[in-house]
This record gives structure tokens, sequence and C-alpha cells, in this order.
């Protein structure tokens, strides 16, 4: 019988095999493809500004304003509102001139303040910067030789403002409703008391307890011997001028 294994063909075999596994399992480093570099994400642009001027003139005769307060916000707040009370933040301001509340309430969000009252005849500009459109801007102030007058602009919408669109007011008078208009040295804070008088009280004396529009004054002059104002303190209800620009 032929003898059909041959050692020479059986070890090429084997080499071949060797071979071909060595080739299956990788094989040499130089042969392997290097993993992509990953793309890095973009940059997202940063959210546009807008800006806006807000300028307050005083017109009064002899009524300091507070320092001016601007903010703005959404449709969720509302500074105040003819025929409802007065809240705490509000009360702080109109009493005292104090708007430490108005600016740390949550719903607020862009706001500026002067620090020093706004003096018959003078000018204020503030300007706010924010990233949303759709908002609301109030400017409030109390006039400072009265119990708990103060004035504002009340929720105007800047949705529509273009860049250079300017818009002008001229302010009211309003009453807090949360202090009697006694108008004695001992409850005004302003200059007409030499700053002696008190402002913010927690009680609420005013029979009203809520906003209205401000009656006016009635001073020494008009026969309240209590009073500590005089004619210069009267004011006709409107009080001062705003313009709202957006610059930005």
């Amino acid at each position: 019988m032929k003898n059909l294994f041959n050692p020479k063909k059986s070890i090429i075999a084997l080499a071949c095999v060797s071979a071909l596994t060595l080739a299956g399992c990788g094989g040499s480093s130089n042969s392997s493809t290097p993993a992509p570099t990953p793309t890095p994400a973009p940059t997202p642009a940063p959210a546009p500004t807008y800006e806006y001027e807000v300028t307050v003139t005083n017109i009064t005769s002899n009524q300091p304003l507070s320092p001016i307060t601007v903010v703005t916000h959404n449709d969720d707040y509302k500074p105040f509102s003819i025929g409802e009370p007065a809240d705490a933040a509000l009360e702080l301001l109109a009493e005292a001139g104090d708007n430490t509340e108005v600016l740390a309430l949550s719903t607020i969000v862009n706001k500026a303040s002067d620090t020093d009252p706004l003096g018959p005849g003078k000018t204020s500009t503030q300007t706010i910067e924010t990233t949303e459109t759709t908002l609301n801007l109030s400017v409030l102030s109390m006039l400072v030789n009265t119990n708990d007058a103060f004035t504002g602009l009340n929720s105007h919408d800047l949705t529509n403002y273009n860049v250079g669109d300017s818009m002008s007011f001229r302010l009211n008078v309003y009453d807090s409703g949360t202090e009697a208009d006694s108008e004695t040295a001992a409850t005004i804070p302003g200059p007409a008391t030499m700053g002696q008088g008190e402002g913010f009280n927690v009680a609420r004396d005013d029979r009203a307890d809520q906003v209205t529009m401000h009656p006016g004054v009635v001073t020494q002059d008009d026969g309240l011997p209590d009073s500590v104002l005089d004619s210069t303190h009267r004011f006709d209800n409107l009080v001062a001028r705003v313009t709202v620009k957006r610059v930005k």
C-alpha cells in the first residue's frame, strides 16, 4: 500500500496554518487603523443682551423722591393695584423710602437703584441690562415729605421696543393706604422734619388699607395746625416724568 504521509509536506502545511492563525489574531501593530479623534462640541453663542435707559425727573416744588427704584419682572408680579392692599415691600417703600424689600423679591428679574434721594428739578438715569425680551418694567419712589405717598410706573411692557425706541410718561401719586395722613413731625421721614420723623411702622392705621390715588396734602397753610408741611409741599398729582429708551 502506498504511504500517504509525507513529512516535508506536513511541516509546510503546519507553517501555513500558523501564519494564518497569527494574521487572524491581529498580526503586526503596523497594520492597525487609529481610532478617529472625537469632534469637540461647539461652544454655544452667548445670549444677546438688551439694554434700556430709564430717566426720571422730579417735577415737584418741594417733594424729594426716595432713591429711584427700577425693576423688570414677568407677569407674575405687579408692584401695586388700585383698590388692593399694599404688600409688605411696598409698605416699607411708601412709608420710609426703603426699597430693600422690593429689590429682594424673588419675582424681580433685573434691578437698579439710586443711592440718594432725587431732589426737585433733578434727573436720574438708570440702566437695565437683560437677556429677556418679554418683560415688564416698573419704577417706584416715595414722596418723602408725606406719610405714605409714592409714585411709580406700574408694569410697563417692554416687548415691542426696538433699538432707539422711547416712550415718556407723567407719573401720578398714590397713597399706599398703610399709614394715616397726619402730616405730623413725628410721622414724616423727609427733610420737612429734618429727618426726625418716623418712617416705617408695622401698624397699619389708615382705615382704607388699600392703594388709592392720593388726594394731596393738607398743610399748615391750609389750616391744619399739626401739619409740619407748608404750601411748598403741595402737589397736583403729576410729580415726575419718566422716559424709557431701548439703547441696545
